[in-house]
């Protein structure tokens, strides 16, 4: 590594530090000073924004916010709500399955923010220590993004992989993940049924109890959902959104239903060609033009791709959603999943073409540095998704980022497919929002950042899931895409 690539690449990494510190829409911009920095100061090549993926976000994103202000995000959390107050005693279990499946269904970990104070309401009144299902629970918000048909990790993964000979399904992505993070589910959740002192024997929680204010704020109010009235508005939203969702997953699975057309591309091998009048053109830039040159272009019939399938169906959906569920656009505008989800777009817009300007312009030192490990332990990859994450706070940022790196190393597309789970690691440094949501929900004061800042209450189980998740992932990926 020269000291050139050497500072550029702490420019990259400071960028995307500072931008943590500032978090939200500061991650996507700190990235562009330094993309500046590497374009304008050092001549690197600019790199390409993940225009793709960046769409498929903003479709998936509106469709959900619009559920959200049709009100059907209420019957959801209510159904929830309904599961956990059903069997209190088990929800160190059930409440990180159940933001881990409203996750799954919606796309964004960021509508669990509702259902965290319900969980922290039901273990407190059942004598049970919350920080054991809420710090759970709040990992689990996030480990379901790469278990989600319409989440930018998964998307990303399936059209990257495309892109360089790994053609997988989003439903083959999600056979993997799903069962992998359910076993780390239940890995960390067991590891929290009996974390901390039990309330009754934790004397920093009965000295607070000595404080007529203390108690009074600790169990003087219930926090609910169920006495808000769901309208049949809603209800028929959520109807839409899992009607959409089935589509999607059925065109994904079987893709000899997708419309056909006939397209110009360039032939494989096929580089520059001099036109007529003495202008030199590359094979791609002529397909893309639409031009056919003998032995250059070619014309091919090719099915309607998933990120276009997956955009068409969300975006109608949330169409649908208006005209017949009386969903307010102002209203989704205004909404948490809407707002978070734009967030995601600048994010990922700004740190994935950072990360694409580095590493296209020294893929060749990447692949003499990295090449003989990724080799020899091509697993280790997981380290760099996860080590990535830990600054970056974003599943599909890392994903955009880190994979296409991935498979210039020469890593096959199975190995990548197993250490998906690798990509969740913001729980390490604890300034995520639904970390520290969950540590002001949690009224008993047991869910903490901690005094060292690392020793929080989401860190043993966000590393038993990443570790168990991502070993079970690589094994199933092992089985079905290797042996």
């Amino acid at each position: 590594m020269t000291i050139t690539m050497f500072v550029e690449l702490l420019i990259v990494l400071l960028a995307l530090w500072v931008g943590s510190r500032y978090g939200s829409l500061a991650l996507g911009a700190i990235s562009g000073i330094g993309l500046a920095l590497l374009v304008f100061g050092f001549g690197l090549k600019p790199g390409s924004p993940p225009t793709d993926v960046i769409y498929i976000i903003i479709a998936a994103v509106t469709c959900a916010g619009i559920m959200q202000a049709s009100g059907g995000m209420d019957w959801l959390i209510q159904v929830a709500e309904r599961l956990l107050r059903k069997h209190p005693e088990r929800i160190t279990f059930l409440a990180p399955l159940c933001t881990f499946v409203l996750t799954v269904l919606v796309g964004t970990g960021h509508v669990v923010y509702t259902l965290m104070p319900i969980i922290c309401d039901i273990a407190l009144k059942k004598g049970i220590r919350p920080e054991r299902p809420c710090g759970i629970a709040s990992v689990a918000s996030q480990i379901g993004i790469t278990c989600s048909p319409i989440a930018a990790a998964v998307v990303a993964f399936v059209t990257i992989s495309g892109e360089n000979g790994f053609d997988v399904t989003i439903p083959q992505v999600l056979m993997i993940t799903i069962p992998a993070c359910l076993c780390g589910i239940i890995a960390a959740s067991a590891a929290s049924y009996h974390r901390g002192l039990d309330l009754d024997k934790d004397p920093e929680f009965q000295r607070k109890l000595q404080d007529p204010a203390q108690y009074a704020y600790i169990y003087g109010g219930t926090a609910t959902t169920l006495d808000k009235k769901v309208a049949p508005e809603s209800k028929r939203a959520v109807y839409i959104f899992f009607a959409a969702l089935a589509v999607i997953v059925l065109f994904a699975v079987f893709q000899n239903l997708l419309p056909t057309y006939t397209q110009i591309e360039a032939i494989d091998g096929a580089k520059d060609v001099v036109l007529g009048n003495g202008v030199t053109e590359s094979a791609k830039q002529l397909a893309k033009a639409g031009v056919l040159v003998a032995g250059v272009t070619e014309k091919v019939t090719v099915s309607l791709k998933m990120n276009l399938v997956i955009q068409i169906v969300m975006i109608s959906a949330a169409a649908l959603m208006i005209i017949l569920c009386k969903a307010s656009p102002k209203k989704a505008v205004a909404g948490a999943v809407w707002q978070s989800g734009m967030v995601a777009v600048v994010a990922i817009y700004g740190i994935a073409w950072l990360a694409d300007t580095y590493f296209s312009n020294y893929m060749d030192q990447m692949q003499a540095m990295l090449g003989d490990m990724v080799a020899a332990y091509p697993w280790t990859i997981a380290i760099a998704f996860f080590a990535v994450s830990v600054l970056i706070n974003s599943q599909g940022a890392v994903v955009v980022a880190m994979l296409p790196l991935a498979y210039k190393l020469g890593i096959d597309g199975w190995v990548l497919l197993g250490v998906m789970p690798s990509v969740y690691g913001y729980f390490f440094i604890p300034n995520y929002p639904s970390d520290i949501a969950t540590v002001n929900f949690d009224r008993s004061g047991t869910t903490v950042i901690g005094k060292y800042l690392l020793n929080h209450s989401f860190m043993m189980p966000g590393m038993i899931h990443v570790v168990v998740a991502t070993v079970v992932g690589y094994a199933l990926s092992f089985l079905i895409y290797h042996v």
